[in-house]
């Protein structure tokens, strides 16, 4: 769907919603009281989608969650309801606030959110340090630890992680080596998204940009992280990290059934093809 079919669509449904408050409010509007709809103490449009949450809101708190806690503070004081919501990153994978602040081992960031209502699971537990609590989930549902947690991170990692918090205390310190020690005894708690390796030469083949419609956004762009793996997304957003899985054939991070298949000819790819498991869209090197 391209964007003046969006833009049409947003407006069938405006309309129809003016339709219903017509019908609901003749009488008052009759009576020349006309009422107006503002988005959030502004003139800008209310979210096409309303009462759902603003993407943009709920991007923001679970971006900021993994580093920013004046900034997650801020936002969930005015909006508690934020501490519990979830953000698909690209091809299902989802992402809570808690769940971003667990994988990168902000205990902070974390107690925060959960004394504004954020649910904590396994992965919280984790990287808390709660050894006790963790065994028994693990007891009671076996092969639990096993289970990954958004961008495909294990269960492992996220202990691990919580060693690099540089104001880490002692006491914590001595939990998660516990927790790491079970978790290693467990054989199972570190299964990775399957990833072979890319060499340099070969990310330049797929890197470029993708265009899957005529509006201007609709385009992919594959290119490198900071670390330097390969990453494609929806252009202007961060895009998930590719895993490559066979011959120009990738998953991306969090959706290990997801397949990224490039075609290639001479050096370089001319095009993408995403399945999930079906064949979905197919995108041109422009």
């Amino acid at each position: 769907m391209n964007k003046g079919q969006q833009e049409r669509r947003r407006f069938i449904k405006s309309s129809a919603f003016g339709l219903i408050g017509i019908t609901a409010f003749g009488y008052s509007s009759s009576q020349g009281n006309i009422i107006k709809t503002f988005g959030a103490g502004n003139d800008e449009p209310i979210f096409y989608r309303y009462p759902s949450m603003n993407d943009t809101m709920v991007s923001s708190v679970v971006g900021a969650s993994h580093f920013d806690f004046d900034k997650v503070k801020e936002m969930v004081s005015k909006r508690p309801e934020l501490a519990g919501v979830s953000w698909d990153w690209g091809f299902g994978d989802w992402e809570t606030p808690i769940g971003a602040a667990s994988h990168v081992g902000r205990r902070d960031i974390a107690e925060l959110l959960i004394s504004y209502g954020a649910r904590p699971d396994i992965f919280t537990y984790t990287m808390m340090g709660m050894l006790k609590s963790v065994q028994e989930i693990i007891e009671t549902i076996p092969g639990i630890q096993s289970h990954r947690g958004p961008h495909g991170i294990t269960l492992l990692q996220h202990a691990k992680n919580r060693l690099s918090d540089q104001t880490i205390s002692e006491t914590d310190k001595t939990n998660i080596n516990k927790m790491i020690s079970y978790l290693e005894s467990l054989g199972n708690a570190d299964v990775k998204q399957k990833s072979l390796e890319v060499t340099e030469e070969e990310k330049k083949k797929y890197m470029g940009e993708y265009r899957f419609g005529s509006g201007e956004g609709e385009l992919f762009v594959v290119d490198t992280n900071q670390r330097g793996y390969l990453k494609m997304g929806r252009k202007g957003n961060f895009g998930n990290i590719l895993n490559k899985v066979d011959e120009n054939t990738f998953s991306p991070s969090g959706a290990a059934s997801v397949r990224i298949i490039f075609k290639i000819e001479g050096d370089k790819a001319i095009s993408v093809s995403v399945h999930e498991p079906e064949p979905v869209v197919t995108a041109v090197r422009v």
